[in-house]
């Protein structure tokens, strides 16, 4: 009975220590404090048209074309880059848990088999044999001791150690770590849609260069076409040598700019085969002949600079850096203050090993342990004054990143309004083109105008319509700058994403008492 109470005592203190240490804990970090970027963000954006908040999911699905959507669902799935970034979040995970173990005790059990042998005269043998107490000293000897003294010793025990946690070290560098690992899964977010962007900044652009290129053959025909009636009025006295030299200088830098348009839509695809985890030839099977994303011209609701802080992710990842940086000047300070810590043991011991589990030989050790340091060269003093320091220069990136998403928005924004006014002028461009054409058509079919002139008015055609088709792609860029400039999730997140970031996820962190 009096063995079953020590044994209750032993067990309880390792518990009454750690519930003291849950109270007594404090932080010593600074108090959350905001850089003067950002605390004097401005009320709104200079070059927003219309109020709302931002509404970033999905946005590209307004340009109507399946074969975008079906692109970015593909590149979402199997881009390398995502996978490196789930890789990377996934070990900022590993480490904030690494971190978040100082916090509890460390247990450890184990057995122990000793086996000593050693001659009598030269151990304890020697020392009873000069008491006396052998037999071969004389007949008041209590006992004959052998030639060796031989001892096994069979034990099972389990050992702890813990540093109570009294200035909030490990618990600072245990939020250090887990703020870290928030701050890599904002980075992933940011690769995310720096991913998609580049996606669908790639599409856009072999859109445009496809539809250019077919322009652009068109026009040679045209000039084909032209070069020969010249050369025929030419041949015939009634047109001069300039009117021909015109005509073919325009067909020749027509046809030479037609290998550039190729490398540059070879180009485009190769970027789109990379970001699909592929090779430019399993974009056979994904993109079709006709790619017509249609072109949006409205205005995006920004919302308000504020909103930034949240949608943003590096402007996230900046700001829980900072967190981080705070959390480390607390652990840091912490170190310079006496530690505290207790081990201890606790187990059975016997010589018969079939003897250990009994609980009648057991056995412990408590030891506890104050410190404090004394001198170490200034070095705890320098780990505080560093942390500071990195503290001021994260801060000053925290600043400098919130003051960039601004000025990205709004420059981000006149750029959309701008590039929808200019879309618009070439439209109407296109229109006026097209009633020219049309109108040199029916000249010539009814036999007032001649073949040359519709010609022309052809080739004028195809020129504005290759302007409008580099416009069309410069305003849908315009409006990816916007969306990628206001940030956001883009898409929901799927079940694989679910999966990946739920993985990676760490246990909630506590708030400083």
């Amino acid at each position: 009975m009096r063995v079953k109470k020590q044994m209750t005592v032993i067990r309880t203190i390792p518990l009454l220590l750690l519930v003291g240490c849950l109270f007594v804990a404090c932080s010593l970090a600074p108090k959350p404090s905001l850089p003067e970027p950002v605390a004097e963000l401005p009320e709104g954006f200079t070059g927003s048209l219309v109020t709302g908040p931002h509404e970033p999911l999905e946005w590209w699905r307004a340009f109507s074309d399946p074969a975008l959507n079906t692109i970015v669902d593909a590149v979402l799935a199997s881009n390398l880059d995502l996978a490196e970034a789930v890789a990377r979040v996934q070990q900022a995970r590993a480490m904030a848990r690494i971190a978040r173990a100082e916090i509890f005790p460390v247990v450890r059990a184990g057995g122990d088999a000793n086996d000593m042998s050693t001659p009598t005269n030269a151990s304890v043998g020697a020392q009873l044999q000069e008491l006396g107490l052998d037999a071969g000293q004389g007949e008041s000897a209590l006992f004959t001791l052998p030639d060796r003294l031989d001892l096994t010793t069979y034990s099972l025990g389990m050992d702890f150690s813990y540093e109570l946690d009294l200035w909030g070290r490990a618990r600072n560098d245990a939020r250090a770590a887990g703020v870290e690992y928030l701050a890599s899964e904002s980075d992933f977010h940011t690769v995310r849609i720096g991913i998609l962007a580049d996606t669908i900044t790639a599409y856009l652009e072999i859109a445009e260069l496809r539809r250019r290129i077919a322009l652009a053959r068109e026009a040679v025909n045209v000039l084909l076409e032209r070069e020969k009636l010249t050369s025929t009025r030419y041949d015939r006295g009634l047109s001069g040598s300039f009117d021909l030299y015109r005509v073919r200088k325009d067909l020749r830098k027509t046809q030479a700019w037609l290998p550039r348009l190729e490398n540059r839509l070879a180009g485009a695809e190769g970027r789109l085969a990379v970001l699909l985890g592929g090779y430019r030839a399993d974009l056979e099977a994904i993109l079709p002949d006709s790619l017509s994303p249609s072109p949006v011209a409205g205005p995006v609701p920004a919302g308000i600079p504020a909103d930034l802080l949240v949608q943003r992710p590096d402007v996230r990842a900046a700001g829980q850096r900072l967190e981080a940086a705070r959390h480390d000047i607390g652990a840091r300070r912490a170190e310079l203050l006496p530690a505290f810590s207790f081990s201890g043991t606790i187990g059975v011991q016997s010589a018969q090993s079939d003897a250990p589990f009994d609980v009648d030989q057991w056995f412990r050790n408590l030891a506890v342990n104050l410190t404090a340091p004394i001198f170490q060269g200034g070095r705890l003093k320098n780990n505080v004054a560093l942390a500071q320091v990195r503290f001021n220069q994260v801060a000053a990136a925290y600043g400098r990143t919130v003051v960039t998403a601004v000025n990205e928005v709004e420059a981000a924004l006149a750029g959309l309004e701008n590039e929808g006014l200019r879309h618009a002028l070439l439209a109407s461009r296109l229109e006026d083109a097209e009633a020219s054409e049309d109108l040199r058509s029916q000249r010539y079919a009814s036999g007032v105008g001649g073949y040359t002139d519709y010609l022309d008015a052809l080739r004028t055609r195809l020129d504005v319509e290759s302007d409008l088709a580099g416009a069309g792609r410069d305003l849908a860029l315009a409006r990816l700058a916007v969306h990628r400039a206001l940030g956001g999730a883009w898409t929901a997140p799927g079940p694989l994403a679910e999966l990946r970031m739920r993985s990676a996820r760490p246990a909630t962190q506590r708030e400083d008492r």
